[in-house]
């Protein structure tokens, strides 16, 4: 028998045998249903307009749907008038009725058609769970209409009367969005995000602000989320890093209007600065247009600058705070002669492109002036006290963490570190060394200790500038690289001094028997498990293929962000697991203008249909089956009595 205490507490909730054995019934039914549809996306990189079109289209799936439901007597014009509904209802509803086209047959139709719909993306789930993701307006009607007996003249009857009543008290319009809006939900019944939901494109805050709303989200930290993740911390290197990146993207529109960042003082730093500077290697890549905060090029390449500068100081300092991290050859300020205008890199001299530095103090490079330090303590305000960003990085705390295992899958964003023999490559940390599995975990609990720790402690303040480490570490999981070259993009044109060479994990990781490895060392069985990360763009365009290591490893960063569609060739992938199979869609650009429905692939058929009762979710409800079991017991035996009101 199981802890008493334990059952007493399991007693409150099912005082009764009839109660408890419900929901035995109950969840033993749920076992026997067909897992639901796991999604995967990585590497978003702000592209909010695309991201939110592939959740909201379930990356083609709905379309997918409609034509298996409707395509023998609906032409293909009207399953795209179709689909778009689906996804945007407010926005057709609205241009159909300005043109006069939402009339009471269109609706008619079209609530029908969005049943059927209904009924098939929630054919896998129980009705209760179903009824739970009903607006509770439309709960009771929406629930009748998808459980119509056809074969029963007078339900047929009963149906059509349902949807003449909607339509002749005018709440059609509302009852098709509140479909619509089931169906996607729907849809998609797990969503993992396996890292980088920042930088680069133009608004990360309304991507965090569509996964705060989403039913079953986790997150896998990628190294940009990380560096914002750590700027909420309060480390200046990482505030230099995402405000760098932004400008360099001409991303004003996140910081600005999206969490409301005051760069004021950085551009009124910058135009008195560098006024005479033309700061030509500083010029942003315009990707997107900025829609509430347009800055001109000159200056935002002048305020780019300016943090650059700041943030190579600052991470000089850090480096040298803490010479565990093994980076004192990336302090590349005191490697330069402003004299000659050079620099010395891995022992080799290069002329730099440019030579104006006005805040550097030759002697002491690091070395922050009077008004660096000001526009520091005004810039770190801005991200410690800022409400909206906060909210966003508990979410990723709360719903995040370094790797993630579920439903016999390993998800993380960047690589296990590994040494060219294929063992694991360990950090040494706090006077210990740590690998693999323990690794990550080890990391995880610092990521935590740098936001929740008390402030001012000796643990906060180390865990914050590891934050920084993480970000570009030689042996940083979620980056993976032996060194980042910003300040050799920056200062110097020979281009071989940009590499940054890859941990040899992702040269070994291709190979089945090193995913192998990795799968036992976080607990997993070789047979039927995969190893899902992103991180790496996948170049399709030159023959890559997204899955490697004979089915092993899914790499899923085919470009999303636009800064590197013209070197995958694609917009992205998705990999979507249900019951059946693993699929890739495989994106297009998207255009809000034209239809861009993914290509899906299947890419691995399961050998037999995946059950609820096979999954991490299927063991849970074993075990409180298990528990009601004994509770039932506990209630037979008089252990317990029941509570029979």
């Amino acid at each position: 028998m199981r802890d008493l205490a334990y059952l007493k507490l399991m007693a409150r909730e099912y005082p009764t045998i009839k109660a408890a054995s419900s929901e035995i019934i109950n969840l033993t039914a749920i076992q026997g249903l067909p897992k639901g549809t796991e999604y995967f996306f990585s590497d978003l990189h702000g592209e909010h307009e695309a991201f939110i079109h592939l959740l909201k289209s379930a990356s083609g799936i709905i379309r997918e749907k409609i034509t298996e439901t409707f395509s023998h007597i609906m032409p293909e014009r009207e399953e795209v008038e179709l689909a778009n509904l689906i996804y945007y209802p407010e926005k057709v509803l609205n241009q159909l009725q300005c043109a006069d086209k939402a009339d009471d047959e269109w609706q008619r139709v079209t609530i029908y058609r969005l049943v059927q719909i209904c009924k098939m993306v929630s054919s896998k789930y129980t009705r209760s769970k179903v009824r739970k993701k009903m607006p509770l307006e439309f709960a009771y009607v929406i629930d009748e209409l998808l459980h119509v007996d056809y074969n029963d003249d007078n339900k047929r009857v009963y149906y059509s009367e349902i949807i003449r009543s909607i339509i002749d008290i005018q709440t059609g319009d509302k009852f098709i969005v509140a479909l619509c809006e089931l169906i996607q939900n729907l849809t998609i019944d797990c969503l993992h995000i396996i890292g980088d939901i920042f930088d680069r494109g133009p608004r990360a805050d309304m991507i965090m602000n569509e996964l705060l709303q989403f039913h079953d989200v986790d997150i896998q930290w990628g190294n940009h989320d990380i560096s914002w993740m750590g700027a909420a911390t309060g480390n200046l290197g990482c505030i230099c890093n995402v405000l760098r990146i932004a400008i360099s993207y001409n991303s004003f529109d996140v910081l600005e209007d999206g969490y409301g960042i005051n760069l004021r003082p950085l551009s009124m730093f910058a135009a008195r600065v560098y006024r005479e500077d033309p700061c030509e290697r500083f010029i942003p890549q315009i990707l997107d247009e900025n829609i509430y905060d347009a800055v001109d090029p000159g200056l935002a390449a002048k305020m780019h600058k300016a943090i650059a500068i700041i943030q190579f100081k600052v991470e000089g300092q850090i480096i040298k705070r803490h010479p565990e991290y093994e980076m004192n050859d990336r302090i590349l300020l005191e490697a330069v002669d402003f004299e000659r205008g050079t620099v010395v890199v891995e022992g080799k001299e290069y002329p730099m492109t440019d030579t104006f530095f006005p805040t550097i103090d030759p002697k002491d490079p690091l070395k922050l002036n009077e008004e660096e330090e000001e526009l520091l303590r005004a810039l770190q305000l801005s991200f410690l006290h800022n409400e909206l960003l906060h909210k966003h990085v508990r979410f990723l705390y709360s719903h995040g963490s370094m790797y993630k295992c579920y439903n016999s899958n390993l998800l993380y964003h960047g690589c296990i570190p590994m040494k060219e023999d294929g063992s694991f490559e360990e950090l040494e940390i706090d006077e210990k060394s740590y690998c693999g599995r323990a690794l990550m975990d080890y990391l995880d609990q610092k990521v935590q200790n740098a936001y929740f720790m008390p402030d001012h402690s000796k643990e906060r303040a180390d865990a914050r500038d590891f934050m920084w480490y993480l970000w570009c570490g030689a042996k940083s999981p979620v980056y993976g690289k032996a060194k980042m070259t910003t300040f050799e993009h920056y200062f110097i044109d020979d281009c071989q001094t940009y590499k940054e060479p890859m941990n040899p994990y992702y040269r070994l990781s291709v190979k089945e028997e090193y995913c192998n490895k990795i799968l036992e060392e976080f607990g997993l069985s070789k047979e039927g498990s995969h190893i899902i990360n992103g991180h790496v763009p996948v170049k399709i365009k030159e023959g890559e293929s997204p899955v490697k290591a004979g089915g092993k490893l899914f790499l899923i960063d085919g470009g999303l962000s636009k800064a590197y569609q013209s070197k995958t060739g694609i917009a992205g992938y998705t990999l979507i697991y249900n019951s059946n199979h693993l699929a890739l869609a495989e994106h297009k650009p998207f255009n809000p203008n034209k239809e861009s429905t993914p290509k899906v692939s299947v890419v691995e058929n399961v050998k037999k249909r995946v059950m609820v009762a096979d999954t991490d979710k299927g063991a849970e409800l074993a075990e409180r089956i298990s528990d009601l079991k004994e509770l039932v017991a506990a209630y037979r035996e008089g252990i317990l009595k029941e509570n029979i009101e």
